[in-house]
């Protein structure tokens, strides 16, 4: 069975200060058309569940339809991290991530009503230590890998240097620390610095040889 693991897109849902905030409305009602009802929105591209697009942070690099796929596709290491304000190699070190090539973090017990004043980040020395595993992707259930009031970015940068793409604002309420398969696939918006994903995970059974 899978497991929705993506925020629900609602007005009011936190997002960064000063930044667009989500918004649904019916623009035309049935009534009014004579046929169907048509919505409209508008938000941030880093409102709620989302990929972040390398040129999110590096103006020269990939924007969000460039990237490929099957990044977003296959197996996935859930690992519960709840309780680490910096999530450090020195963190990761003792799990087994069984193969998976992608990485998903659950630090924080439940999600807010409101945007967070602080969250638990990811240490630039994160990168190397997933790189020498193979890993190509990384998620988290904050809206950041960096702290929030940082301009320098560390976290995204050495990522990006090391192969490693972000998923970010993921909802990992519902699940155990383990070995899933994974569908996250941002939305294809040529020039996007990011994009809404739908995520969703089923647990995969381990194979002891």
């Amino acid at each position: 069975m899978w497991i929705d693991i993506t925020q629900t897109m609602k007005n009011g849902m936190p997002n960064w200060p000063g930044d667009t905030p989500f918004s649904f409305e019916v623009g035309f009602t049935k009534q009014q058309t004579g046929s169907v009802n048509i919505g409209r929105m508008t938000t941030s591209l880093h409102t709620g569940t989302h990929a972040d697009a390398p040129f999110h942070f590096n103006s020269e690099a990939e924007t969000i339809e460039q990237l490929d796929i099957n990044v977003y596709i296959g197996d996935c290491i859930i690992v519960d991290c709840r309780g680490q304000e910096v999530m450090t190699a020195q963190t990761l070190e003792p799990i087994d991530f069984l193969g998976a090539k992608r990485v998903l973090l659950r630090t924080v017990e439940q999600l807010g009503e409101e945007f967070p004043g602080t969250i638990p980040v990811i240490h630039p020395d994160v990168a190397p230590f997933l790189k020498e595993r193979g890993v190509i992707l990384l998620g988290i259930d904050n809206p950041s890998v960096d702290p929030l009031d940082s301009k320098e970015v560390l976290a995204h940068h050495k990522l990006y240097e090391h192969g490693i793409h972000i998923l970010e604002g993921l909802d990992l309420r519902h699940v155990q620390q383990g070995l899933y398969e994974l569908i996250a696939l941002p939305l294809k918006i040529a020039g996007a610095d990011g994009a809404p994903v739908r995520a969703v995970v089923r647990k995969k059974a381990v194979t002891v040889e």
